[in-house]
């Protein structure tokens, strides 16, 4: 990420797992600074939900701000760097994650970073999958559980260990004696 913006925008979506259409409709009013949050309108609801930012994310949103200028109230915070400001667009925002994933050879997406989001909340030993749910905003806890699947990818440092330790031999149960049997479940079977 070469601009404040860019930063900004990033940390914005991979902190707060919100849709990208969500937050590039956040204006300067609907960030509170002090909960550490954004008021985004819903996809699903169409309502105004609260979504959780960073303090990482919340500094970068100020120095873009500081960089910027602030806008008055009832324009989008998220705007063009060149000529008259205008409003980000989404393939404006796509295009910023396309350059980037071209400096370092990936092939994200803006919804890859709402993934990354809930990946990372779902995965927080301290959260329940109840909690994330919330904060995603998902209407079924189904969608949310597919957050939680573990991929080989991240089970690369167990199966590290695994390999490592020796081989142990196999151990078998000692046999029985039919007396043993017979002391166990009686006689006659």
């Amino acid at each position: 990420m070469k601009c404040a913006r860019d930063r900004a925008l990033l940390s914005c979506y991979v902190s707060s797992g919100a849709r990208a259409s969500e937050l590039l409709g956040v204006e300067l009013g609907d960030v509170d600074w002090v909960k550490g949050q954004l008021w985004v309108i819903s996809k699903g609801s169409r309502t105004r939900q609260p979504v959780p930012v960073s303090p990482e994310a919340l500094a970068h949103l100020a120095a873009y701000l500081e960089e910027a200028g602030l806008l008055p109230d009832g324009m989008p915070l998220w705007r063009t760097r060149r000529g008259q400001p205008r409003p980000l667009t989404y393939w404006a925002a796509r295009r910023i994650i396309q350059r980037a994933d071209e400096a370092i050879g990936a092939n994200w997406t803006l919804h890859d970073l709402r993934h990354t989001a809930a990946t990372r909340l779902a995965r927080d030993p301290k959260l329940t999958l109840v909690e994330v749910q919330t904060i995603l905003r998902h209407a079924h806890i189904s969608t949310t559980a597919l957050y939680t699947v573990v991929g080989l990818d991240d089970l690369v440092d167990k199966l590290a260990e695994h390999y490592a330790r020796p081989v142990q031999p196999p151990t078998w149960p000692q046999r029985y004696e039919a007396s043993d049997i017979e002391a166990v479940f009686g006689a006659g079977r």
